[in-house]
């Protein structure tokens, strides 16, 4: 389940030995980007790529639907629909499985544990943006991340590469901040399921 989770989202590092651990160039972009999504308030978001999908995120609450199965976390706790099986996986997940499922959850983590690299200007997919690759300091699942940041600080690229060679990637095709989203949206609602299967794994 683990797997296809990070499979999905895949909405959050190539080997950067002999460059600077933390980029000044880097830094500044990323710190931009992070300010811009805080100023944002709740944020739509349409994607495409490894698998397309949509991803609502307000602070560290996110909704995400994609690939058969529809994830809500509300700070705390994370449920995860599968439709094939309809099962709920009900559990607390740790950062770096946050960062796994919810690509937006690096933006509230990428000062501490993380080296970066400002990588120059580069189009993906007709849109143009300045690159910056980030690694884990340590040992973890996810191997890098490249996140390409338009002009209006807002990231329209995000690749996750994970330590076995498989890589996903993310193109934002819509972006939109602002949106009316109460606490309720970033939680599972039984009565939307009445026949799904609850399974806690807390």
């Amino acid at each position: 389940m683990k797997r296809n989770i990070l499979l999905l989202a895949g909405l959050l590092l190539a080997c950067l030995c002999g460059h600077a651990q933390h980029d000044t160039k880097a830094r500044d972009l990323l710190d931009r980007m992070a300010e811009a999504y805080r100023q944002a308030g709740a944020v739509s978001i349409r994607f495409a790529g490894t698998q397309s999908g949509t991803l609502e995120v307000k602070g560290d609450k996110f909704h995400l639907k994609s690939g058969g199965v529809e994830t809500w976390f509300d700070g705390k706790t994370q449920w995860s629909y599968v439709e094939q099986n309809g099962e709920v996986n009900v559990s607390t997940p740790t950062p770096e499985e946050l960062r796994g499922v919810n690509p937006y959850a690096l933006f509230n983590s990428y000062r501490h544990g993380f080296n970066y690299q400002y990588m120059g200007t580069k189009s993906r997919k007709g849109k143009q943006g300045q690159e910056v690759v980030l690694t884990p300091e340590t040992e973890q699942d996810v191997k890098s991340v490249t996140l390409n940041i338009s002009a209006g600080s807002q990231p329209q690229y995000i690749c996750i590469t994970l330590r076995n060679g498989e890589k996903q990637e993310f193109f934002v095709q819509s972006y939109h901040t602002r949106q009316n989203l109460g606490d309720e949206a970033f939680r599972f609602n039984k009565s939307d399921f009445p026949d799904a299967e609850i399974i806690d794994l807390r």
